[in-house]
């Protein structure tokens, strides 16, 4: 048997390699970094999931508004405008221009009063014409009258023929007629001369004057060179405010519920009012229903289209202008923390916490002394989950 050879070369170890001390060293930086992507991505998983998928809480932002202690027990609140229930725009039946104007803006009217003239020289014309006419007539008429109980007598008589009679009595009525009729024309002048003055429909005040003398009136204002009402008027004692009510909000409503008025204007006066009427349909558009507020008294101060903001009431409250109001905000948005009290508002859609400083409190509000001013918005119920930094959606 024939003994292989091997080569022992083969076998022998390599000691030619090396191996890299930091070698260790970098395994472990690779897999601190992988690591470190791994945490990056899920904070950015969770960043990504916060921001665009996870359900935004919704919170109500109210506003913050200095009231009187006589609006503690408002069921609800709603703005309108204070409005004359007893308004007229006047213009003229006749087309003509317009030679005299006696009233300006602030002017109080009398009905039946005449505010302004139009030209009439034309239709006194027609009226003198007519006049004349009807005297003609009624001269006419004596004549043939005279004639007709003639002809009567002398065919009684028989010195004239019935034929004669019949021309007569025709001649007389035709006479009557004429005059009916010179009659009814003069009457027609007189509606158009009494046409070209304008009175006062009722009792009021001159809100506006939307025409000067020497400008041409007609009714509805047929082109543009010609204007429609003269002036317009109000009764200033059928002033109340129109407000718009949510129709889901309208079941809290009553007639004759007591009302607390305070104007945009005066905000520091505040009149007692009622529920006068609810007008019984709704607005489409804005989802809302009319209500009128009547006011029990108000002075001079109170004037048409003023801005006006209505209190409903649980209860009949006794009205003291010499209170100062104060600014209060239900108890329901303050939170305590720390011995300290505070609001939550919302800005770019993340909450804000803002410190407040707290005074009396009155049955379900609570005066705000500082930290927050009149007409500043915040949340208007505070949940738990409302924590600063929080990213929120209004309604």
């Amino acid at each position: 048997m024939e003994t292989q050879n091997f080569d022992l070369n083969s076998l022998r170890i390599d000691r030619s390699f090396k191996q890299d001390p930091n070698s260790n060293f970098k395994k472990i930086l690779k897999f601190a970094a992988v690591i470190a992507g791994v945490i990056l991505g899920l904070f950015l998983i969770i960043f990504l999931y916060n921001q665009f998928l996870a359900p935004v809480p919704e919170v109500k932002l109210i506003t913050a508004a200095s009231q009187s202690q006589q609006q503690t027990n408002t069921t609800l609140t709603a703005s309108g405008y204070v409005v004359a229930q007893r308004k007229a725009a006047i213009a003229s039946k006749a087309t003509g221009r317009l030679i005299y104007l006696g009233v300006v803006e602030g002017d109080k009217v009398l009905k039946g009063q005449v505010i302004a003239r139009i030209e009439d020289s034309d239709i006194l014309a027609v009226l003198n014409e007519a006049k004349a006419n009807l005297n003609f007539y009624e001269a006419d008429l004596k004549e043939a009258e005279n004639n007709f109980k003639r002809q009567q007598k002398l065919v009684s008589e028989g010195a004239s023929t019935p034929f004669e009679l019949e021309r007569a009595e025709a001649v007389y009525l035709k006479t009557l007629a004429a005059i009916e009729m010179a009659k009814a024309s003069v009457k027609t002048a007189e509606v158009n001369l009494e046409n070209t003055v304008i009175r006062a429909p009722f009792n009021g005040t001159v809100l506006t004057k939307n025409a000067d003398i020497g400008e041409v009136v007609a009714p509805f204002a047929a082109s543009a060179s010609s204007r429609g009402a003269v002036v317009t008027i109000a009764d200033m004692n059928s002033l109340q405010v129109e407000t718009d009510v949510s129709e889901s909000s309208i079941e809290k409503i009553l007639p004759g519920q007591p009302c607390l008025i305070v104007l945009d204007a005066y905000s520091d006066q505040s009149y007692s009012g009622f529920v006068d009427k609810i007008v019984p349909t709704a607005d489409r558009s804005k989802a809302t229903v009319m209500v009128k507020v009547g006011f029990k008294s108000y002075d001079s101060r109170v004037l048409p289209e003023m801005s006006a903001k209505v209190s409903f009431l649980s209860e009949e409250v006794k009205i003291d202008n010499s209170v100062k109001p104060l600014l209060l905000i239900p108890g329901s948005s303050i939170r305590a923390k720390d011995g300290k009290s505070f609001v939550y508002s919302v800005k770019d859609s993340y909450v804000v916490e803002i410190e407040v400083q707290t005074g009396s409190k009155l049955n379900d509000f609570v005066e705000i002394v500082s930290g927050i001013k009149d007409g500043d918005k915040i949340i208007g119920s505070i949940r738990d989950e409302i924590v600063p930094g929080l990213k929120v959606k209004t309604n």
